[in-house]
């Protein structure tokens, strides 16, 4: 596998802004950046219509690859950019793209007015589909929306970068979702926030309402579970401070409020064979379209 990072390209907002980020995550990475423009083939007689010919099609097709790929050497000098062109559903070819990637990155519309993100229909199909790490990115996301505020309350890509955040299951805690996480907050030299949101199974429901002692036991419990799950990835990187949060609750929901003071969310999606459907859990997919973070989907067995 050539180590890049992919980017889907199609000139859009929202993927110009991906494209930005996937070149500042290639060169925290040090390696290349690919962007892949996918474009559908039209039905033939719309083809032939004088302003969808074929020369005109041509023009766009080049043009928003090259003009993007010059940009970015240039706000990105020493970079290494290259462009590569498909034709089919786009799903398909990005999903396709990414099996030789270090990990491939697609754009989503903002929600106005409340932050997070649209996933489209393209986007939930290649994180349901692909084996390799997704990351989705909020049209008009910045450089300096990644990090800390500077004197001035205002955030600046001269200060430091925010927390990276990991949702975290910790009843089948996967070594590459971990692994991920941990290394995308080493080469940011951040710190790690890991959130493992839980709930009472049922039969516990009614008496954690009368019982704030079997509550606090239950809560005591998970935070030392977290503890024991986290406790070889802390030694193996030992320079990422780590902060450790068992809140009682939806995780999705907790998971959403810290993407607020995040720059990047890291979330798992466990892999299935079936064919058919999306595959992606009710709390990767409540992240995917409420964070307020980049979002970073690692599939797992």
């Amino acid at each position: 596998m050539n180590r890049t990072v992919t980017v889907g390209l199609d000139g859009s907002r929202e993927s110009r802004a991906a494209a930005e980020w996937a070149a500042r995550e290639a060169r925290l990475l040090g390696v290349p950046l690919k962007l892949v423009h996918v474009w559908e083939p039209v039905p033939e007689p719309i083809a032939q219509a004088p302003l969808l010919g074929a020369e005109t099609h041509q023009h766009w097709t080049k043009r928003i690859p090259r003009e993007a790929a010059e940009g970015l050497r240039l706000r990105h000098p020493g970079l290494d950019v290259t462009t590569e062109q498909a034709s089919g559903r786009p799903s398909e070819v990005l999903a396709d793209a990414a099996k030789d990637a270090e990990l491939l990155v697609l754009g989503s519309r903002g929600l106005s007015g409340i932050g997070g993100f649209m996933v489209g229909s393209v986007g939930l199909a290649v994180v349901a589909h692909t084996e390799r790490p997704v990351v989705l990115v909020r049209a008009d996301e910045m450089a300096a929306d990644e990090h800390e505020m500077d004197p001035a309350g205002i955030p600046s890509a001269a200060t430091p970068f925010r927390p990276v955040v990991l949702g975290l299951d910790i009843e089948s805690p996967d070594a590459e979702l971990v692994e991920f996480a941990f290394a995308a907050a080493s080469r940011r030299n951040t710190s790690l926030r890991v959130v493992h949101g839980w709930n009472p199974p049922p039969y516990y429901a009614y008496g954690l309402a009368a019982d704030l002692e079997l509550h606090g036991e239950l809560a005591r419990r998970e935070t030392s579970a977290l503890t024991e799950a986290l406790r070889p990835w802390r030694e193996k990187h030992p320079n990422v401070e780590v902060t450790e949060e068992s809140p009682y609750g939806t995780p999705g929901n907790h998971l959403v409020d810290a993407s607020r003071e995040a720059s990047l969310v890291v979330v798992g999606r466990r892999i299935r064979r079936n064919p058919f459907g999306a595959h992606i859990g009710p709390v990767t997919h409540a992240v995917l379209h409420h964070s307020t973070a980049p979002v970073a989907v690692v599939p797992h067995h």
